[in-house]
């Protein structure tokens, strides 16, 4: 590879080897040209070669010193994937600096011009003058990147290329050509009769008519032109691919064409039946990258409406903008977005035009030309620089429509008194301070009013005359802290949300709709009583009642008071004759006044408040309710709804979650016969008896979480239209009887006391998700696993190892997850869970949203974690890897072809840099709307920022200066409320992936964290979130009891929470250097032990499911449980005798100090004679050094990497309870062996003990009836051949299972020669019986890390 130093020619003057001579380009530009092949479906590039030192050397001596990678040309077919390139289509690899133009690299190419393209969408083509690797820096730059040196690798990475490429010759795909322009010379016969012949002609469709030229091969001469709008394409039937073309009217001509393949013909049949069926005249080139509309595109001259987009018009070309005057009959123009910077002052000779598109097109001021344009009637000057309008558009008598909005005007112009026929001043997002109602009076012709989004801090009124005009006002999104519009009086609508108004004055006599919400309101005047008044929402603010002017209005229908502070609800409001939707939850209210009459409420929300009981009347009155949540309140009672034999009531969902309700309630309920959706967790339910359940059977979700239910009743199998049953948290013991039910979809009997399942030879089809992960005394045969197994979502425990004693397990942190899909069908929440990072000192949780897509959270689930382990590597502050791991993880998005954006959360926990010894550092990173919450003594300390545009002023005003629209329900261009994303990358840069960090230290007072998405904190506040779980003891039973709680208060979307437990601080610790005795494994415990061991607390995991292994423990205890050799009588030895010698056991506070020799990852060697892991028949392995079998299937767990062949020379055997001698204790060696066919494991071998840090392998631990803990996946006939030998062997009470000790008579070890000496003395000294050693001695046996996961 050939040196490339700096020279004076240029920004580069290569110095080349002599064989590279030859190839030199002039402009002091080093071109190498690299073999690289494209992945035709991710876009991305594998490199057969790289950098050379020396250039690698180059680029270091300097950061403005970078690389542009140069793509040729490319055609893609419309009817495949596949990506066809010329030669020229080869990857050029071009050193350059930041100062080096286009021009440059152009003729060192032979190029005449570069393009760019940015995240696969429209190619722009490069001015001379600009700088490529300027363009790459500038784009790394705004996406968050801040370190030089990270930029200048971040360029040279060719996987950039997926969001940012350049191109030597423009790229174009067969279907866009199509589109715009198909031409070619085949057999063209004119008319239907046989008169005329055949003959070779070009022919070209383009725009809305069918072109025929005269002459083969002449585009000069005289063309035929033919009209295909209105008119039509058929197949010709006597010829073979041949369409006929025929016009509209009486007087049609028709011209066939013969094609020479099918596939021509199609393409041709399909562009063309297209335009036949328009009714006006119109040719849509959007989004085409354009730079000048098709030459034969002016033959249609009855082109109507032109639409172009998203391109990059020019002016001064043969097709460019300048020549859109030909087109005599336009009447519509659409050119938004496309970069025009000027306005186009020859489209003012257009006179046709009705309607003129220019938004977002850097366009400053307007020509006073404009004014010829006598017939315009829509304007569109969105998204631009616009600080005033000339005089000369007064002429524009017949403008309609005028928008400005999203530009700089700083008052509203005086233009709009000379234009009449607006009815709208339409200026959202300028930067207007002063509201001026005299202007407004002046305007007697405007009736609507948007003016959302600027800077409105004060209104004006110069005189107290009123307008009388004026109808619709929309003020959202201000800084307004008084508003008087009594002067107003034909008002019928107002929007001024997200103000900080305290008071708000307003007149009455038209009024219809007044939205006020998320203020700081504490009196709403209105005079007089708005007779017409139907909606009115006044949530969030800080009313403390409801005015009165609104109990007396007669035609409200929908009142929204909720997250006030009322402490009562007027009797005129409940009793009002046309009310049917009030909201008054998050409130004080103590009582409902009792109803005497009858009333049309079909809606009531009184969730959140502190009623101890409801109206006795309310449901004998308000028959027509059909919604009620009286949710997280003190009810004890539900009123009757039978006032005689038979109930009239409708109601059909019913919340009543977080209550004091009892058994007593559950009669009540059968007077609701129409009740499809029921919740009643989180009450003091014990029995929900049968006769009652059974006469609902309309319902279709039940919620019984929360309670102390020992059972569900049979007469459930009644319900047959239920497709929801949530009953986790409870005490059931026995499986319900549900899985009869033929609309059966999702069942929740996760956290309860269930011990087997009887269930039927086949499932209902319907049923799709089954959580049965917390049941610790769960025991699932074979069969049982063999049907679930065609569950879509099933969830169960692998169970850990239950111990003696609760502190052996204890962990600085433990975590349960929870994702409910809600009312969608389909889950697009993802969530990250490694206990065990990075070395096992740290842990990493994450929480993605993709909103409405399922596969971005998944691909961030499964690469997040991975790259921040990279960037860990690279860099110790914690601001900048947390950075570089989203903005990273939104360039493998783009290599993954997804344009949508995803909400991201990734919490890091590590030990503190300042003192990693006894101390952890929180450091918490996200985009989007999923937020993190710390329980800090018993308070919530939010860890995130909300990147919303209502939520965040910053990111709206930054969104603002770049020109976006933001509709009017307050979203980018129309598609998210987000302003940070991952993902989304077509929205740059309005939508950026750079995270806000936070980084906090840990102490002894954090007790949790809790991760949600966006649909959680919608419903529930910080604080109850933290209240609602700090005393619960299973995380798994906290994240489910989040998810319940936001589904009872009205949350209908996807929902995820998490939550992790912390026990921060040295009475957290486990390490034996601070004196901690461990016990041995639970195998050689007693029963009596076993018995009263209290339940331990299931861990879960990152999808729900527990399956994770603690930082002390590892995969060889899985030997020690499932294939235990000790039998109930050998369990009578306590935990003092018989234990191995185990090396100093260190927690995640302490770990143990490394060694350098080597840094390595865990890994779990399995051997059988059955089957390797590397799937080849165990004759074709090599056999394993000191392990001997006579042929049945052996297992040996062995770290791989610590395991010393040359020491199993001295190693000792015993048959029950091995003990190594002194020397081998000092190698601290030990091999668990068991045999899988006799579940008997009584041969320990010898594994290294002088082994680095334990660090286990990040992995989502999810068990979907499929998974291992270890995260590999096997055949299901595989996993579970242990399973099937277990239901066969005694039970123990904790689900678990104990294997005989005798060993088979074929299942017998062949003992080397050299060994069986120590042997007959091990065995001698174990059956005359072994001292036991003295409790809190100094020389003490230690005992080896033993590991464990359950079935």
């Amino acid at each position: 590879m050939g040196e490339v130093e700096p020279g004076p020619g240029g920004p580069l003057e290569p110095r080349e080897p002599p064989e590279a001579s030859a190839s030199r380009r002039p402009g002091g530009i080093r071109v190498l040209k690299r073999n690289m092949k494209r992945n035709g479906s991710r876009n991305c590039l594998n490199r057969r070669s790289r950098f050379g030192s020396r250039e690698r050397d180059w680029l270091r001596e300097d950061v403005k010193r970078g690389c542009v990678y140069l793509y040729g040309a490319e055609t893609t077919t419309a009817t495949t994937t596949t990506t066809t390139s010329s030669s020229s289509s080869d990857l050029h690899l071009v050193l350059c600096t930041v100062e080096t133009p286009a021009s440059e690299i152009c003729a060192g190419e032979g190029k005449e011009s570069l393009y760019l393209q940015l995240h696969g969408d429209l190619v722009r083509r490069l001015e001379p003058t600009e700088r490529p690797l300027q363009i790459v820096c500038d784009y790394l730059s705004r996406l968050g990147f801040d370190d030089p040196v990270r930029i200048q690798e971040e360029a040279t990475n060719p996987d950039l290329g997926c969001m940012i490429r350049f191109y030597g010759e423009k790229p174009c795909q067969m279907d866009h050509l199509d589109r715009i322009l198909l031409s070619g010379i085949y057999n063209v016969r004119k008319g239907k009769t046989q008169l005329h012949k055949w003959a070779e002609r070009l022919v070209v469709l383009c725009g809305t008519c069918l072109i025929v030229s005269s002459v083969k091969d002449c585009q000069t001469g005289k063309m035929h032109i033919l009209p295909l709008v209105g008119g039509k394409v058929e197949e010709v039937k006597r010829r073979q691919f041949s369409l006929a073309f025929s016009s509209a009217g009486a007087q049609a001509q028709t011209y066939h064409v013969s094609f020479e393949t099918v596939a021509e013909c199609q393409r041709w049949q399909r562009q063309a039946s297209k335009v036949v069926s328009q009714r006006i005249s119109t040719v849509d080139l959007s989004c085409y990258s354009l730079e000048e509309v098709p030459e034969h595109l002016f033959y249609s001259q009855d082109i109507t409406y032109l639409n172009l987009r998203h391109n990059f018009m020019q002016l001064e070309r043969p097709g460019g903008l300048d020549s859109l005057y030909k087109f005599s009959q336009l009447k519509g123009l659409n050119l938004s977005h496309n970069k025009l910077g000027l306005f186009p002052t020859l489209l003012c000779e257009i006179v046709t035009l009705t309607e003129l598109n220019l938004s977002c097109n850097g366009i400053h001021d307007l020509p006073s030309q404009i004014g010829n344009l006598l017939n315009l009637q829509i304007l569109c000057l969105d998204g631009n620089f616009l600080t005033s309008l000339p005089e000369e558009l007064g002429n524009l008598q017949q403008l309609s429509s005028l928008g400005i909005s999203f530009n700089q005007f700083g008052k509203i112009p005086e233009l709009y008194e000379k234009l009449p026929a607006l009815d709208k001043v339409v200026m959202a997002g300028n930067q207007l301070e002063v509201l001026n109602l005299g202007a407004l009076n002046r305007l007697n012709h405007i009736r609507h009013v948007d003016l959302r989004m600027n800077h409105l801090k004060t209104v004006l009124t110069e005189n107290l005359e009123g307008n009388k005009y004026i109808t619709h006002m929309d003020l959202r999104d201000n800084q307004l802290t008084d508003l008087d519009l009594s002067s107003l009086c034909s008002l019928e609508q107002l929007h001024c949300e997200r103000n900080q108004l305290r008071e708000l004055t307003l007149s009455g006599f038209s009024l219809r709709t007044l939205y006020a919400n998320s203020n700081r309101l504490t009196a709403v005047n209105v005079y007089p009583v708005p007779r017409l008044l139907t909606s009115l929402e006044l949530s969030r603010n800080l009313l403390e009642c409801v005015p009165d002017w609104a109990c007396e209005a007669k035609k409200i229908e929908i009142l929204d008071v909720s997250y006030n502070l009322l402490t009562e609800v007027p009797t005129r409001i409940l009793s009002s004759l046309s009310l049917r939707k009030l909201m008054v939850g998050h409130n004080h209210v103590q009582n409902l006044p009792m109803l005497m009459e009858h009333i049309p409420l079909e809606v009531l929300d009184i969730q959140h408040n502190l009623l101890t009981r409801l109206p006795d009347t309310l449901f004998s009155k308000a028959l027509n309710l059909r919604y009620l949540n009286a949710s997280a309140n003190s009810l004890e009672f539900l009123p009757s709804a039978c006032t005689g034999e038979e109930s009239l009531s409708m109601l059909q969902l019913l919340y009543l979650t977080s209550n004091r309700l009892t058994d007593q309630c559950i009669p009540v309920l059968v007077g609701h016969p129409h009740l499809r959706v029921l919740h009643l967790a989180n009450n003091q339910l014990q029995t929900f008896p049968a006769s009652k359940l059974n006469k609902l059977e309309q319902l279709e979700e039940l919620n019984l979480s929360g309670n102390k239910l020992k059972t569900i009743p049979t007469t459930i199998a009644n319900c047959k239209r239920l497709h929801t049953l949530v009953a986790h948290s409870n005490n059931i013991s026995i499986f319900p009887e549900i899985l009869q039910l033929p609309q059966i979809q999702f069942v929740d009997l996760s956290c309860n006391d269930l011990t087997e399942i009887l269930i039927p030879e086949a499932l209902p089809a319907t049923l799709q998700d089954l959580d049965l992960t917390g049941n610790t005394n769960l025991v699932l045969e074979h069969k049982t696993l063999d049907i679930f197994s065609h569950i879509t979502t099933l969830k169960i425990d692998q169970k850990p190892l239950p111990t003696t004693d609760s502190t052996a397990t204890s962990t600085f942190w433990s975590h349960g997850l929870a994702e409910m899909a809600g009312q969608r069908n389909k889950l697009c929440v993802s969530a990250l869970a490694v206990d065990s990072f990075a070395e096992g000192v740290g842990a990493v949780y994450g929480m993605f949203d993709g909103d409405r897509n399922e596969e971005l959270p998944r691909l961030l689930q499964c690469t997040m974690a991975d790259v921040l382990s990279e960037e860990v590597q690279q860099s110790t502050n914690d601001t900048v890897f947390m950075t570089n791991t989203f903005l990273v993880s939104h360039r493998k998005l783009g290599m993954a072809g997804q344009k949508l954006g995803s909400s991201a959360l990734l919490c890091y926990i590590r030990p503190d840099t300042a003192d990693p010894v006894s101390s952890f550092n929180l450091t918490v990173a996200n985009v989007g709307t999923c937020q993190a919450v710390l329980c800090r003594n018993g308070k919530p300390v939010p860890l995130s920022k909300v990147f919303s545009l209502e939520q965040d002023p910053e990111e709206a005003q930054r969104v603002k200066d770049h020109k976006a629209i933001i509709t009017e329900d307050n979203k980018v261009n129309g598609v998210t409320c987000c302003t940070r994303m991952l993902g989304c990358t077509y929205l740059y840069p309005w939508i950026l992936p750079k995270p806000h960090i936070s980084s906090t230290p840990l102490t002894i007072q954090d007790e949790l964290l809790i991760l949600g998405n966006k649909a959680l904190w919608e419903h529930l506040s910080y604080t109850e979130a933290v209240n609602s779980v700090r005393h619960v003891q299973d995380p798994l039973a906290a994240a489910k009891k989040l998810c319940t709680l936001a589904q009872s208060y009205g949350c209908q979307d996807n929902v995820g929470a998490m939550v992790v437990y912390l026990n921060i601080g040295e009475e957290g610790c486990t390490c034996e250097v601070n004196g901690l005795s461990l016990p041995g494994p639970v195998a050689f415990a007693s029963n009596t032990t076993i018995k009263d061991t209290p339940k331990p607390t299931t861990p879960s995991s990152s999808s729900g499911i527990a399956s994770e292994f603690s930082s002390e423990m590892s995969t060889s205890e899985v030997s020690s449980e499932v294939g235990s050799t000790a039998s109930d009588e050998h369990n009578t030895v306590g935990l003092d005798t018989g234990l191995l010698p185990r090396p100093e056991r260190r927690c995640s506070l302490h770990p143990t100090p490394t060694s350098g020799v080597f840094q390595r990852q865990p890994s779990c060697a399995t051997f059988s004679s059955n089957q390797s892991d590397n799937g080849l028949d165990s004759d074709d392995d090599q056999p394993v050094e000191g392990v001997i079998t006579n042929g049945s299937k052996v297992e040996v767990e062995v770290d791989i990497h610590c395991c010393r062949g040359r020491d199993l020379e001295n190693s000792t055997f015993t048959e029950n309870s091995p003990t190594l001698c002194p020397e081998e204790h000092a190698r601290g060696l030990c091999m668990g062996i068991r045999r899988q066919n006799s579940v008997n494991s009584g041969i320990l071998l010898p594994v290294s003990k002088d082994r680095m840090g334990l660090q286990k392998s990040p992995s989502t631990s999810c068990l979907y009836g499929k998974k291992l803990s270890n995260g590999s996946i096997v055949p299901l006939e595989d996993s579970l051949n242990l399973i099937e030998v277990a239901t066969e062997a005694p039970k123990k009470k904790t689900g678990y299972f104990a294997a005989p000790t005798q060993l088979e008579p074929e299942d017998q070890f062949v003992v080397p020669r050299d060994l069986e000496e120590e042997l007959k003395e091990q065995m001698k000294q174990h059956q005359e019986g072994r001292p036991e050693p003295e409790p809190g001695g100094e020389d003490r046996t230690e005992l080896p890390e033993e590991f464990d996961t359950a079935l």
